[in-house]
């Protein structure tokens, strides 16, 4: 979640905006304290914890604070130590050494056993994890030595960036794998952080390690400045979280929106998330409007897509380049090239070609079923994409289409959209990743609730170029990773419109940021 976003698999790139004090004094002056309480802002309340069942940024935030994964992706976007000291990969392989002396939140040690068995299970479709095919490919099984400290990974299919994908998975300790339960409101990992209170909608209350020493790269337990605990607090109004923040009550927030200006202003601690967030969605699902390319066209043809990125960001996004967060080891994408312009007439037309003609009442209709669209926006992202999503209203009634826009919560979005239990037609959704790998499983394959392909897409050439890049390893396959990104865009699959750039804010606190949200080793208390 690592980032504002909505749905997310693995992060976005971090722009540091001002010098972060890492080591023994703050940036701007002053001194670190002890045993101080963290307060982070939460858009939406996270649902479910259970970090192999949830695609919600909030969820993977909070993981960050429970769990630790093989390997870490610095600020800089470079892989850094985690629980694994060295590890080494090809396509359909990979083999991680271990750091000696980590321990659960228990007590108990971990084991390479252990680590083997959580790449087994989510790599098996049977347990419908939602982050198969994101950290794990599908049918991908891991053995663990415990003797030589060191878990070996074969995949069945390729996966170009194994190591970091297999990498990144949150690994759940034993107890926890046996009774996944406990884990929707609790944790049990080697993190830095345990669950001490869960209160769903309102605060998460978490209790600081003081044995852990074992964070990303080089990380010492030995810091001044970090905090005793943390509070996770769901407040779902950005204006009420910026007021918040000034007023010292909480430590760090996402701000999407206006009030970034005044925290601005008032010369917060500052960092920023580059990440999509406009990212148009057409559910492709038999019998849906969406599943005919021409409904998906006209609707597209419809829009400004510039004028509508605008709107989503308060006019402060750039136009999106492709799927992926920039700063990723693969270039830019054509998006902007590929996706058409804004043209009424055409739109018309395609409507007209796909069968759909207008009434008396001006409304279209196909074999008497009238063009009705459930549009779908998350809450969680600012004020700007339920202005979108009434922008998109708009133009599509006066092509003829009877829309109904909807706004959900992060939760509602995991159930109705990634879990498919909501009969959407059209989704505002930001998807964040980092590697172009990680797209792959919500671009293609199995639908919800057997998979994550949440609009239920089936691109051939998406399919064959993915299949082409997969057996290259690293940024070798980019050129076909971006034609599997353009034969997306060719059909419409999915409308990338505009990158955001959204800071968090940080009062009484320091931080740092990888994979989108805030890093727990680099927090420092202020005195």
């Amino acid at each position: 979640m690592r980032s504002i976003t909505t749905v997310t698999a693995a992060g976005a790139l971090t722009l540091a905006l001002a010098a972060c004090g890492g080591g023994g004094q703050p940036a701007g002056g002053g001194s670190y304290a002890e045993g101080k309480t963290f307060t982070l802002v939460l858009a939406s309340d996270p649902g479910t914890l259970d970090p192999h069942f949830t695609s919600v940024s909030t969820a993977l935030q909070a993981g960050r604070f429970l769990y630790d994964s093989l390997v870490n992706v610095d600020e800089h976007g470079s892989m850094v130590a985690g629980l694994a000291e060295k590890w080494d990969a090809t396509t359909t392989t990979a083999t991680f050494t271990l750091r000696k002396g980590v321990t659960c939140g228990d007590g108990s040690a971990l084991t390479a056993t252990d680590i083997a068995a959580n790449i087994t299970f989510v790599g098996d479709p049977k347990n419908a994890s939602t982050r198969i095919g994101v950290y794990v490919p599908a049918g991908a099984t891991a053995v663990g030595d415990d003797t030589a400290g060191t878990v070996t990974v074969t995949s069945p299919s390729p996966d170009a960036f194994l190591d970091r994908n297999v990498g990144g998975l949150p690994i759940v300790c034993k107890k926890g794998m046996a009774a996944r339960d406990q884990l929707k409101q609790g944790s049990d990992g080697t993190g830095m952080f345990t669950v001490a209170e869960a209160v769903a909608g309102d605060h998460y209350t978490l209790t600081r390690r003081k044995e852990y020493a074992w964070g990303p790269g080089d990380w010492k337990a030995d810091q001044a400045g970090l905090p005793d605990k943390v509070v996770l607090r769901v407040v779902a109004n950005g204006t009420t979280a910026a007021n918040l923040l000034l007023s010292g009550e909480v430590n760090a927030a996402v701000m999407v929106g206006p009030d970034q200006q005044r925290l601005r202003a008032a010369k917060l601690h500052e960092r920023v998330v580059a990440s999509p967030l406009g990212e148009l969605w057409f559910n492709q699902k038999q019998g849906m409007a969406g599943a005919d390319e021409g409904v998906r066209r006209a609707l597209t043809q419809a829009l400004d897509l510039d004028q509508l990125g605008q709107v989503v960001t308060s006019g402060t996004g750039r136009r999106s380049a492709g799927l992926v967060a920039p700063g990723g080891p693969c270039p830019p994408g054509n998006a902007a090239a590929l996706l058409p312009a804004k043209d009424a007439d055409a739109a018309k037309s395609a409507l007209d070609a796909a069968g759909w003609t207008a009434g008396a009442d001006g409304v279209r209709a196909k074999n008497g079923q009238k063009l009705a669209l459930l549009l779908y926006f998350p809450t969680s992202v600012g004020q700007g994409t339920q202005a979108a999503a009434e922008l998109l209203q708009k133009e599509w009634t006066a092509l003829g289409a009877e829309v109904t826009v909807k706004g959900l919560s992060d939760a509602e979005i995991g159930q109705l959209v990634v879990g498919g239990q909501g009969a959407w037609q059209a989704a505002i959704l930001p998807l964040g990743v980092n590697l172009p790998t990680q797209l792959v499983p919500f671009l293609s394959g199995a639908t919800p609730p057997n998979g994550v392909n949440l609009a239920s897409i089936d691109n051939p050439d998406y399919t064959a170029n993915v299949q082409a890049a997969s057996a290259i390893a690293g940024s070798g396959g980019c050129a076909k990773w971006q034609a599997a990104e353009e034969a997306l865009f060719k059909r419409l699959d999915v409308v990338p419109f505009v990158d955001s750039t959204v800071p968090i804010f940080g009062k009484g606190a320091e931080f740092e940021l990888s994979q989108g949200s805030v890093t727990p080793g680099s927090i420092r208390m202020l005195a």
